[in-house]
C-alpha cells in the first residue's frame, strides 16, 4: 500500500493496473477513517482487484460558517487503517492539486439537492458533485463505494452518475453503528461525555421510527411526530430537521406507498449529526 498526493502518480499507477486486466474500486473520504470507511474498503476489496481510497478535505463543500480548519485529520492513523482492510493505493492531494489557481469549473445539480442537508448547507452538493466527478475522472474506477448514512449524497452521487453517463457502479454500504446505536462519524470526536450521551437521541429515534414502520404505520406525520418528540426530550439536542422523502427525488411524501429514507440532523451542542433509515430496510 502506499500514499501519492498528485493526479498524475494516480494515473500511472491505474494505468499500470489496467495494463494488467484488473479491475479497480474507488473509496472516496475525507480522511480521519473509522469503522464505516473501513466497511466501504472492505467491499471494494472483495469486489475488485485494487482498491483506491481519496484521503482528502474538500474545502469546495463546507461553507465559511462550517469547520473546515477544525475536521480531524490524521493521514498517519488512516494509512495503517486502509492497508489492514486491503486498500492499495491512498491518494493524498492538497487542495492546490484540486482546484489550481483560476479553478471555474462546476458540477450543480436541482431538485434532489434543495431538500434535507441541501437547505441549512446550500453549496455543499455542489461541492460534494465537484469533487467526485473529479475523483472519477481521475481514478476511472470500476465501481466506487459510498456510506448509506450520507443517504442524501449517495442519492445525488448515483443521479449525477446517471444523468452524465459516467462509466461505473455506484455501490451504497450500510450504516456501521456504535455498541450503543451512534451512528460512525468523524465528527464523534467533537462531543464531550455529556454530549457523546445525549447523541444517541439520533440513533434512538430511528429505531422507533423503523418499529413504527414495521408495525404498519404509513402516515408519515405520525411517524415524525413521535421520532421529533423523542429528539426534542433531551435538552443537548437542536434540530435541523427530520423529514421523510421519496428515495428517488429527495422530495417529502405523506405516506409511505413508495420507497421512502428517514433521515435527520441534529445539533448535539454545536455538532451537527445526521442519521437515517430507509423504510426498505425495515
Amino acid at each position: 500500500m502506499k500514499i501519492v498526493k498528485t493526479i498524475a502518480e494516480v494515473r500511472k499507477q491505474v494505468k499500470e493496473w489496467r495494463h494488467e486486466g484488473l479491475t479497480v474500486g474507488l473509496v472516496p473520504t475525507m480522511g480521519y477513517l473509522h469503522e464505516g470507511h473501513a466497511s466501504l474498503i472492505d467491499a471494494s476489496h472483495r469486489d475488485n482487484d485494487r482498491t483506491v481510497v481519496s484521503d482528502f478535505v474538500n474545502p469546495m463543500q463546507f461553507s465559511p460558517t462550517e469547520d473546515l480548519e477544525s475536521y480531524p485529520r490524521d493521514i498517519a492513523h488512516d494509512a495503517k487503517l486502509v492497508e489492514a482492510h486491503g486498500g492499495d493505493l491512498i491518494f493524498h492531494p492538497e487542495p492546490e492539486e484540486m482546484y489550481h489557481e483560476g479553478f471555474s469549473s462546476f458540477v450543480d445539480m436541482t431538485v434532489l439537492t434543495e431538500e434535507l442537508c441541501g437547505l441549512s448547507r446550500p453549496i455543499h452538493f455542489r461541492g460534494v458533485c465537484t469533487v467526485v466527478s473529479k475523483l472519477f475522472n481521475i481514478v476511472q474506477p470500476d465501481r466506487a463505494y459510498f456510506g448509506k448514512k450520507d443517504a442524501q449524497q449517495l442519492a445525488v452521487i448515483r443521479h449525477m452518475v446517471n444523468d452524465l453517463n459516467m462509466n461505473l457502479e455506484i455501490i451504497g454500504c450500510p450504516i456501521i453503528r456504535e455498541s450503543d446505536g451512534l451512528a460512525k462519524s468523524s465528527r464523534n470526536t467533537y462531543l464531550n461525555t455529556e454530549e457523546r450521551q445525549s447523541a444517541l437521541v439520533l440513533s434512538q429515534a430511528v429505531f422507533l421510527g423503523m418499529n413504527m414502520v414495521k408495525k404498519g404505520e404509513k402516515d408519515c406525520s405520525v411517524i415524525l411526530d413521535a421520532m421529533k418528540k423523542h429528539i426534542e426530550a433531551e435538552p443537548l439536542a437542536k434540530i435541523d430537521y427530520v423529514k421523510i422523502v421519496d428515495c428517488a427525488t429527495m422530495q417529502q411524501i405523506p405516506t409511505l406507498d413508495r420507497p421512502a429514507l428517514c433521515a435527520m440532523a441534529v445539533y448535539i451542542g454545536k455538532t451537527r449529526l445526521i442519521d437515517n433509515f430507509f423504510t426498505e430496510d425495515v
